[in-house]
């Protein structure tokens, strides 16, 4: 018997291809805005900080090429630079925690199952939406001038009032309650992990007769670690950026004790129009950030617990 030999032929090398669907131009469309404003406005002024870096940019004339003497100025001959470094590194030390704690405090009493808990939870996260205003800035430095209503409430409680703004001691602690105010979006944060943690945790460590305090170390602190993860790293990184309440509320005084790093560069860019100088300083900023936010994330092996048992 003879078989029917039969020819198949190969598709076109076009038909094998994925066809693109038709309207998919559309998704370009909507997504050109913001495409267009990260080119403009975020990735080209990232770039060319960076090269502006390695110039004497002074906004009046062409920039000139000078190497690395902006940097070398700023570790050899800047005293400004390690106040301004230090000053940040003890407001990031002080605003963080303290913000989170008080977040995680807050999250904690709205988790409760009470009538109109929808609009306490609206109202706490308002500070958030207001907070970094230049408005909530000088409303905050008359709440604590040496006349204010802070120290109103403390005379009416025959309490000594205190220099809050004037003092170098007192100064930093207060700008950073105007952080530790705007404590609503690690809160909500909190408050959606809260209502991750299982209840049953809860019954069994009713059963085993664990306190209230004792749970929280063991149930709730746990497995809310990836929320503090997440939020030290955002808290941290907003906090070295902050320049509005040190600008607004002591304008880096009493003796540079409020003189953060974001004021330093905003002060060299934009009023000594040392444009140049201000960008290498903010490069700095950048590897001190990337480097704390790596040796968080090292670190985070040994604190960060998920739902499925691994670190």
């Amino acid at each position: 018997m003879k078989t029917a030999a039969v020819s198949v032929k190969p598709l076109p090398a076009s038909s094998a291809r994925p066809r693109r669907p038709k309207g998919s131009w559309v998704g370009f469309l909507y997504i050109a805005p913001w495409l267009l404003g990260f080119l403009l406005f975020e990735l080209y002024p990232f770039l060319s900080s960076f090269a502006y870096s390695f110039t004497d940019l002074n906004m009046f004339k062409s920039p000139n090429f000078v190497g690395l003497d902006n940097y070398r100025k700023m570790f050899a001959d800047d005293d400004l630079f390690f106040q301004a470094l230090k000053v940040t590194l003890i407001y990031v030390l002080i605003a963080v925690p303290a913000k989170l704690i008080f977040a995680l405090l807050v999250a904690m009493l709205l988790n409760r199952k009470l009538r109109g808990i929808h609009f306490f939870r609206t109202v706490y996260y308002l500070p958030s939406i207001m907070g970094g205003s230049v408005a909530i800035a000088l409303l905050w430095r008359y709440l604590f001038s040496s006349e204010g209503m802070v120290n109103t409430f403390l005379q009416a409680l025959y309490l000594p009032k205190f220099d809050w703004l004037g003092s170098p001691g007192l100064a930093l602690y207060t700008i950073s309650l105007l952080t530790v105010w705007q404590f609503g979006s690690s809160m909500v944060l909190f408050l959606a992990g809260l209502k991750q943690i299982p209840a049953e945790l809860y019954e069994a460590g009713q059963i085993d007769g664990a306190s209230r305090v004792r749970m929280f170390f063991r149930i709730t602190l746990p497995m809310l670690t990836p929320i503090v993860f997440f939020n030290v790293i955002m808290q941290m990184v907003n906090a070295f950026q902050d320049f509005t309440a040190a600008m607004v509320i002591t304008n880096g005084g009493p003796l540079k004790s409020t003189y953060l790093y974001g004021l330093m560069i905003y002060q060299n860019g934009f009023q000594f129009f040392k444009m140049g100088y201000a960008s290498a300083q903010s490069w700095v900023l950048f590897a001190i950030i990337m480097l704390v936010t790596l040796l968080i994330f090292k670190s985070s092996s040994r604190w960060v617990y998920y739902g499925d048992g691994e670190k």
